[in-house]
């Protein structure tokens, strides 16, 4: 009988088993997939937000901004490519600058450093230079970066079976059922049982807790499609830029990769299919009319790829991360979207 096993090996999985093998514990991943980061942890923004986003007082919030500081010194230890670039949102009439200022008064209640509003043209041009010349100002958030998550989701897993893990690929839990001392996970490769179960699972995490809790939860799969231009493109932003974010997320950005493309994205498009991550040709000219709204002259000429990933949006807008009230072992790591990546360490 393991110790602990965790359901799913993207990001939040990974951080979790790695922060597990600190200890003297006999630890376990299962993930359906032939290998780590695979899901929500491959196709994303893989941005490091600073963290004035979330909400004040959330989960989101406060992991947010200790994955933040954490991050630096992780992608150090574990050798993954991380590039402390800052980030903009770009305010584009004088009308919407009260909006601003209240994701800056946000930020710096969640504890954001370094967080300031330019308003100076003649700055944010020189910081900037293809940014819309309609900007009246724009929230400067130095602690932003970005990161490769592949390599991130790679190390943590890596750094994680170096240190005793182990890891079970094609291995997809089917049904988890309590028993004396722990818990049955019921998997097409045999059954596995364990005192506690992680369930870090993306957008399956809900079927999971439903399976053990009566306090139901329930994530819809949100679908976010991206372009990426080739390395020519690649300087057109020094800065990943947002625009004001809106109900549905931080909106599109447009944004330099650690490997030295432009990435543009993401839609949010809710969808009942929780494998349904296939592109289309109103989505994407969607991310191409968006982010040349903040940005001018975007070169979509040299689009070489489109993507899209799923992320676990929980109906609380929140992460679900803790003990289930009525299944003692059991833990969630659920609902964990934008900023999730950057909030793994802290998970």
């Amino acid at each position: 009988m393991y110790d602990v096993i965790i359901i799913g090996a993207g990001v939040s999985g990974a951080a979790s088993a790695r922060e597990l093998s600190r200890y003297k514990v006999n630890a376990c991943v299962l993930e359906r997939e032939e290998d780590v980061c695979c899901g929500t942890s491959k196709a994303n923004s893989a941005i490091v937000h600073a963290g004035y986003d979330a909400a004040e007082g959330s989960l989101m919030a406060r992991l947010n901004v200790e994955g933040n500081q954490i991050m630096p010194e992780l992608a150090k230890e574990l050798d993954f490519p991380f590039n402390p670039c800052g980030s903009f949102v770009v305010c584009l009439d004088e009308e919407s600058l009260p909006d601003l200022r209240a994701l800056y008064e946000r930020g710096v209640k969640n504890g954001v450093k370094d967080l300031e509003i330019i308003t100076d043209k003649a700055r944010i041009k020189e910081m900037e230079p293809n940014l819309a010349d309609e900007a009246a100002g724009v929230l400067y958030a130095p602690t932003a970066g970005i990161v490769c998550p592949f390599n991130l989701n790679i190390a943590l897993a890596e750094n994680a079976y170096t240190n005793g893990v182990d890891f079970k690929f094609n291995t997809e839990v089917t049904d988890i059922r309590r028993i004396e001392g722990g818990w049955a996970l019921e998997t097409n490769q045999g059954v596995y049982e364990t005192r506690c179960v992680v369930n870090a699972a993306g957008v399956h995490a809900d079927k999971f807790h439903n399976m053990v809790s009566g306090n139901k939860i329930h994530i819809t799969p949100r679908k976010g499609d991206y372009c990426l231009l080739d390395k020519e493109a690649g300087g057109h932003v020094s800065h990943t830029i947002f625009q004001l974010p809106g109900k549905l997320g931080k909106g599109v950005l447009v944004s330099p990769t650690v490997h030295g493309n432009l990435l543009t994205g993401p839609t949010a498009v809710d969808l009942e299919d929780k494998e349904g991550n296939a592109t289309t040709a109103e989505e994407l000219a969607f991310v191409i009319e968006k982010s040349s709204i903040g940005v001018k002259n975007v070169p979509f000429r040299q689009v070489i790829t489109s993507f899209s990933g799923l992320r676990a949006h929980e109906d609380g807008d929140d992460f679900i991360i803790g003990e289930a009230e009525d299944a003692p072992g059991f833990f969630d790591a659920a609902g964990i979207e934008s900023p999730g990546l950057t909030s793994a360490p802290a998970i």
